[in-house]
């Protein structure tokens, strides 16, 4: 089932929106998406793919996504996920001024409905277990770890990527580098996880 260009932009704007775990979105929002200047022109796309069943109206009337067509599984399905930059202290993780960009990831690596972001290494602290310096990550946003996991720790307001291991009370944040000036990080429970590394990918800088 073949679909436009402003209707593979629309799909993909719908699946954005439901995976980031906002709203669906309005006739209004996916008009403004497509920029189009009449909410007219974007009913007529989505009653297009309401017509091809690839869209639902549940009971609220909101849009639902039934089925991908047969061309999005050559083209891989993608959802965007924010790139931070190397994180000014102080600054929130995924606060608007760290935001580089948007890039578009394939599902299966950033799985709804769980919510990802990709963040730039620095330095050369876990090159070891293949995080170089300016390599970017997917790290999936979640608050807690098990030993092993690579980890986005926020330590006095400043993120460090490290590999997590806890002992009772204790929690030691381990570098993987050849650098042995880099040395475990000794913890209690004064520090954040932002989140977990799910996969190094190619920088794209």
């Amino acid at each position: 089932m073949k679909l436009n260009q402003k209707e593979r932009i629309a799909l993909k704007f719908i699946r954005n929106s439901l995976f980031h775990g906002n709203k669906p979105p309005t006739i209004r929002d996916i008009m403004n998406a497509l920029d189009y200047q009449s909410p007219r022109s974007a009913m007529i796309i989505v009653n297009g793919m309401i017509d091809k069943k690839i869209l639902r109206r549940d009971n609220d009337n909101n849009l639902k996504i039934t089925k991908d067509p047969e061309e999005s599984k050559i083209n891989a399905k993608t959802v965007d996920v924010p790139l931070v930059g190397y994180v000014s202290c102080g600054t929130p993780l995924l606060a608007e001024e760290n935001i580089e960009m948007t890039v578009p990831v394939s599902i299966g690596l950033a799985k709804p409905p769980l919510t990802y972001f990709l963040l730039r290494a620095m330095g050369n602290s876990m090159n070891m277990a293949g995080i170089n310096n300016d390599d970017l990550v997917l790290v999936r946003q979640q608050p807690t770890a098990e030993n092993g996991d690579k980890v986005v720790a926020l330590i006095d307001n400043e993120a460090t990527i490290k590999e997590f291991y806890r002992a009772g009370d204790t929690v030691i944040l381990k570098p993987r580098s050849t650098n042995k000036k880099h040395q475990p990080i000794i913890l209690t429970d004064d520090f954040i996880i932002q989140g977990v590394v799910i996969k190094t990918l190619p920088n794209i800088k």
